[in-house]
Order: structure tokens, then sequence, then C-alpha cells
């Protein structure tokens, strides 16, 4: 039958976890399923390379009834994992989940009753983030400057547990982009959005797969992937450092035939010079960034590879290490 909600969850190196996460998991679900919200699980896999997809099979082994397994042959990042898992569901109310049990997977049903409301994207606000404060902070800024750049208003981009009506995930599913930003994209696609408020937890094991290079990676596939606004502001800022340049040319001509020769600007051209060299290689590296995705766009190489799905259809199934 088909499910009236899907909860996609992807899962990299969380053997320590995802007991933990089961026993708080499938009682929220079971606890919806008795006010008449039937619901599938995908577990979509991301290459871990722990004892992570034997125990995801276990799982299945015990309620293969609502347990589906997507298994990829390697690791293909977080938000591939999660258009897999789109492309797997079935239900018409999708739900995003990490697996650390950051967000409570109790708070599912309110997402639900929203989205039963009308809404066909309901993003969550944490109500007190449980992350370090450098992270709180970078994240917070990021917020605001990719709002100004992209227009997309999310008020907590970095929190996982949203939920997306069957018309924008279909949408997602038409898109072949190879580096994109699910909650984004699918704001863009979005008739009536709406944001919630949810409480937030510690990590409950492991450590987060996130550093400070992903994030900073993540943030420019978002402003690079929705808007060309970057290369405007570079286009508005080389013309304004052109007329500056132009009028201290000038300005020292005007100050050779006056006064004549002098050494003691030197170092002053220098710094001038240092800083627009470096203006300069900024520019490069963000025009960088767009051809970038355009070659790996236009290679046409699949975006991640599935090595099986785990469902009620006689899979073989990995044992345990």
């Amino acid at each position: 039958m088909k499910p009236e909600l899907s909860v996609v969850i992807p899962v990299y190196n969380e053997e320590s976890g995802l007991a933990k996460l089961f026993a708080r998991l499938y009682p929220a679900l079971d606890a919806l399923a008795t006010r008449g919200i039937s619901y599938e699980i995908v577990f979509v896999n991301d290459g871990s390379r722990d004892n992570t997809p034997a125990l995801l099979a276990d799982q299945y082994r015990l309620r293969p009834d609502v347990t589906r397994v997507v298994l990829f042959n390697g690791n293909y990042g977080q938000h591939m994992a999660i258009l897999a898992g789109f492309e797997a569901t079935r239900g018409d109310i999708v739900v995003t989940l990490d697996a650390d049990l950051q967000n409570p997977p109790e708070e599912i049903g309110a997402l639900v009753d929203k989205m039963r409301e009308g809404y066909d994207y309901v993003g969550s606000i944490r109500r007190k983030r449980q992350d370090s404060a450098w992270r709180t902070f970078a994240s917070k800024a990021m917020n605001r400057f990719r709002e100004k750049i992209t227009r997309i208003k999310i008020t907590d981009q970095g929190n996982m547990l949203r939920a997306y009506g069957r018309n924008v995930i279909n949408l997602i599913n038409q898109c072949s982009e190879v580096n994109t930003f699910v909650p984004a994209l699918a704001y863009t696609f979005a008739r009536k959005p709406t944001e919630i408020i949810v409480e937030h937890e510690e990590r409950a094991a492991g450590e987060s797969k996130y550093s400070l290079y992903s994030l900073i990676r993540l943030n420019f596939d978002l402003m690079t992937g929705f808007s060309i606004m970057p290369l405007q502001w570079f286009s508005m800022l080389g013309m304004a450092l052109s007329c500056l340049s132009g009028g201290l040319v000038v300005l020292l001509l005007i100050r050779r035939f006056a006064l004549g020769a002098e050494a003691e600007g030197l170092f002053t051209l220098f710094a001038i010079a240092f800083f627009l060299m470096g203006v300069i290689l900024f520019g490069i590296g963000l025009l960088g960034e767009y051809v970038g995705r355009i070659y790996q766009q236009v290679r046409g190489r699949p975006r991640y590879v599935v090595q099986t799905i785990l469902e009620q259809s006689g899979e073989d199934l990995p044992e345990a290490n």
C-alpha cells in the first residue's frame, strides 16, 4: 500500500547511534499510525565504512513492512543520499531526518500536522541549538548572507528536519543537478512554504561529519547554485576599482609634473597593486566556481550509484561483519 508518510534518513558511519535511533524512531511513527497515518522509513547508506550496512539490514529484517534501505556503492555526500531517498519514496508527505538524534523523531508528527493544513513545504527552526558557539554563529551569518544573495528565506538552513509535499518531491526528482542544496531547491518549487519551531538535542553518539571546510563548500554550492549575484557584485566591484585606479593614475601624473619625481609613495603603490591582485585572484576563483559547476554537469556522470535496495521484493541482504 502507498503510505501517507515517508521518512528519509541519510546514514554515514553511524553504527554507534543506530540502536538509539531505532528505539525512538519506530515508536514515534507507530504512534502516528494509531492516528491513521501510514508510513515507511527509507534509510540511505552513504558508503559507510563501519558496521552500519549490516545494522540497517538487521533492522530491515525486523520491520520489513515499513523499512526500506538504499545502499550506495560509495560515499557521495548527504545531499545525494537525500535525493536518492526522494526517488525511492512513495508517500504524499516526505520528511527528512538526521540519524544522530539531534532532531527528535517525536517532532515528525508536528510537521505532518502542519502539512495537513495545506502547506507543501515545512521547514523547522531549532528552539535551542545544541551546537558549539562558533558553528551557531557561522550558521546564522551564512543564513543572512545567503538570504540577501538568493532571496531564499530559510531561517535555519542547517536543520535537517523538514517536510515536503509530493508535488515538490516530483519536481526535485526531475532535476539533474550535480551540486545542489535540497532545502533551497525545494523552497523554490514550493507554492505555500512555512516554518515551525522544533526541539533540538545533543548528538546521541559519534561526531559530526561536517567539518569547517564542508560547511564552506556547502555554502559556496548554495550561493553559486541559486544565484548569479556574486558575479554581478564582482563586476560592479571591478568597475569601481577601475574608476579608482584611473583616478589614482591621473593624480600621480599631476603630482609628477607639479612636484617632480618622488619615491616616497612607492610602498603605497605596492600595497595598492597587491590589493588589486588579490581582488583579481578572488574573481578568478569565483568564476571558477561557476565554470566548475558547468564542467561537472556537462560530463553527464551519475550523481550516485545504488548498489542495492532492501525492500519486500526478495533482495539478498549483507551479512554482519
